[in-house]
């Protein structure tokens, strides 16, 4: 079997720093080493002891650079790609005029098997290998998002969206229909290499109880699946669902009263809780996705982590493209510190990397398979040049140590710092 081997800088964490000096939530490798085989990590650590377990493995020497695990998000749009940075106000305004117009598209299988080379070559370009994607609710955009994924043996998990009301009729289903695309696609693509389903109703304005009745159905029958939407992303948003929904306690009851809640349920946005539906979250060990870049495009308010976080709800992190304005989960955690600091709020450097690495991947109950670098796990990583532009490079001349490093990946890096993107292995980049 074909062995690589990559050499450069290794970091990989073990468990979530628990402050800005915690050293043992990680290992760090100066002169490091991952020997790649059949997809997967065979070995990691010391250049030296890896190197004798190679036999004729082609060597890719990527020093001064960092290797970490790849990147996840854990909420993004394929078919949005192609509207980000569209100007518009606020969340209900901004499908109207561009999200709905955009999906109805995909209805185009040709458009969809398009659209999915370039996402997932975005994607990969930005050091991101794994993502938690919304579909249009046409079945070929599933279809077409899937076959590219599996092609490139991508982690990837994903849903046609449900929706039957509120919208125009070019992107809408039925309940019937929904359950049935839904189901064909589960069992076509769910659990097929590296693919996973998530059973995927948009949010409540645009699915009807009978809709989302028959999403709690598919969760009872396949409880292996994900569950992913939206949840208190906008004041207007939260008014509306409660005018849908008038004998709902609020705005979350409308998914549990469902059965749509568990620990493969991820809630988009969950900005604005009551403290009954923190509460409840916590109890059904659902997770809110924090999407920062979105929030703020938009308008649309302020993610609470140190709130969550303190009644023990493990959140995940996301572009949220395309109102998400970049693909790079660097830019995300840039704009992520910062609506944490205007709320008195901390996201130290080692937190954020271990949050789009093994932080992502926990919550996805993946950890044992992607997020780390660790022998056995899946050879999904990212090489990261951090002086990749002339800024970062004048930054790091006074760098002194690996988390001034990293913080200034974290602020000012995004495609332009991400030398090579490795998949199962395989590197995506032509010029890495």
């Amino acid at each position: 079997m074909t062995q690589t081997l990559l050499r450069g800088r290794i970091l990989t964490f073990h468990r979530e720093p628990e402050a800005p000096d915690d050293t043992g939530a990680f290992d760090y490798i100066e002169d490091g080493a991952l020997l790649i085989e059949g997809g997967r990590i065979a070995a990691s650590g010391a250049f030296a002891e890896v190197q004798e377990r190679a036999q004729d493995a082609q060597i890719v020497d990527h020093r001064p650079h960092l290797l970490m695990a790849g990147f996840i998000d854990a909420h993004i749009h394929f078919p949005q790609l192609q509207i980000m940075a569209s100007w518009g106000s606020q969340l209900l305004d901004w499908l109207n005029g561009y999200t709905f117009p955009a999906e109805a598209d995909f209805a185009d299988a040709q458009h969809a098997r398009a659209m999915a080379r370039r996402f997932c070559d975005m994607l990969a370009a930005h050091g991101t290998t794994t993502a938690v994607a919304f579909c249009s609710s046409h079945r070929a955009s599933a279809e077409a998002l899937f076959a590219e994924a599996q092609s490139r043996d991508m982690r990837m998990i994903a849903g046609k969206t449900m929706m039957d009301r509120n919208a125009p009729e070019a992107v809408l289903d039925t309940p019937q229909s929904a359950y049935d695309d839904s189901k064909a696609l589960i069992a076509e693509w769910h659990g097929t290499g590296r693919l996973s389903y998530a059973i995927t109703p948009r949010f409540a304005i645009t699915s009807t109880p009978e809709q989302l009745e028959i999403a709690g159905a598919l969760v009872g029958e396949h409880p292996g699946c994900f569950v992913q939407t939206h949840l208190s992303e906008n004041h207007d948003e939260i008014a509306y669902t409660a005018e849908l929904y008038p004998d709902a306690r609020d705005y979350l009851d409308v998914y549990e009263a469902r059965g749509l809640l568990g620990p493969r349920t991820l809630l988009g946005h969950a900005i604005h809780l009551r403290p009954r539906e923190i509460d409840a979250i916590a109890a059904t060990g659902a997770h809110p996705v924090f999407c920062p870049t979105s929030n703020l495009f938009l308008g649309s308010g302020l993610f609470d982590d140190a709130g969550l976080r303190a009644s023990k709800i493990h959140s995940g992190i996301a572009t949220d493209v395309g109102a998400g304005t970049s693909f790079s989960m660097l830019q995300t955690l840039n704009e992520g510190y910062k609506i944490l600091q205007l709320q008195n709020q901390t996201l130290h450097t080692l937190r954020a990397f271990h949050w789009i690495t093994r932080g992502n991947a926990e919550m996805l109950g993946m950890a044992d398979r992607i997020g780390t670098l660790a022998a056995g796990t899946e050879a999904d990583i990212v090489v990261l040049d951090s002086r990749a532009t002339p800024a970062m490079a004048l930054r790091m001349e006074r760098a002194e140590t690996l988390a001034e490093e990293l913080f200034a990946l974290q602020m000012m890096g995004d495609d332009r710092a991400v030398v090579q993107t490795y998949i199962a292995g395989r590197a995506q980049k032509a010029d890495g």
